[in-house]
């Protein structure tokens, strides 16, 4: 009888703990290190400072970011859709990973890849800040192609 009231504890713990933690998402835009059209929501951490950070991003289909790297690992679970992630200097969708609902996937640090999404898909990202983003072509970063325009 004890180990069985031991379970009905146990079992009933982590549910009421997740509901005590689980506040609304707030989604915004994305940084100006993204192309407009996605939203970002910052679900643990400041990605701009040292420390642990999670985000999500939504993209809706289509959505490409352009081959670029992180001086830090990134660590990215996909939530919803479909996100094809490839590795090299040029955005290529034949040479791409699929990655479902579910899926994990580790880009480490410095290394050189790219994404596309394919239906309305959210990627939830975490890793070690501050989170940095460099495009491999310049011409790709939309904070460059932002400066241009206010010329």
């Amino acid at each position: 009888m004890r180990s069985i009231r031991a379970y009905f504890v146990l079992a009933a713990f982590p549910m009421s703990f997740a509901a005590a933690q689980a506040p609304a998402i707030q989604w915004g835009p994305p940084p100006p290190l993204f192309v407009a059209g996605a939203k970002f929501a910052v679900l643990q951490g400041d990605p701009s400072k040292p420390g642990v950070y999670t985000v999500r991003l939504e993209m809706p289909n289509g959505y490409k970011i352009a081959p670029h790297f992180h001086p830090t690992d990134e660590n990215v679970t996909v939530i919803k859709g479909t996100f094809l992630i490839g590795l090299g200097d040029q955005l290529d969708p034949a040479k791409t990973k699929t990655l479902q609902a579910g899926d994990f996937a580790t880009a480490h640090a410095n290394e050189h890849h790219f994404a596309i999404a394919r239906g309305q898909t959210i990627v939830q990202v975490h890793g070690e800040g501050p989170f940095m983003l460099t495009y491999v072509n310049p011409a790709d970063d939309p904070t460059k192609q932002q400066a241009k325009a206010r010329k």
